[in-house]
């Protein structure tokens, strides 16, 4: 699961969170696995993360590992800056 209860409570990070220009799409589930499309490539990257606090820890698919921390609102994961997408009213 995405939430890590021992380290502190879940951040409420499930959701689709982009960038400003929309370039990238990172879909954090429920059952801690992402799915992240880049441009038209959909599912570029896709794996498991972990919440603990306002941090989170992924491992993409490959094994590959990259962290991200979520501060007023916006998440910062690696050299990307991530926006929460709102649905449509």
């Amino acid at each position: 699961m995405a939430k890590d209860s021992a380290h502190g409570p879940d951040i409420g990070v499930v959701g689709m969170w982009v960038t400003a220009d929309g370039y990238i799409r990172q879909e954090l589930r429920a059952d801690g696995r992402y799915d992240e499309a880049r441009g038209s490539r959909a599912s570029a990257y896709t794996g498991r993360y972990t919440v603990t606090g306002s941090h989170i820890e992924y491992v993409d698919d490959t094994g590959f590992t990259a962290t991200g921390d979520v501060r007023g609102g916006v998440l910062y994961h690696e050299h990307l800056v991530l926006y929460r997408e709102r649905p449509a009213s």
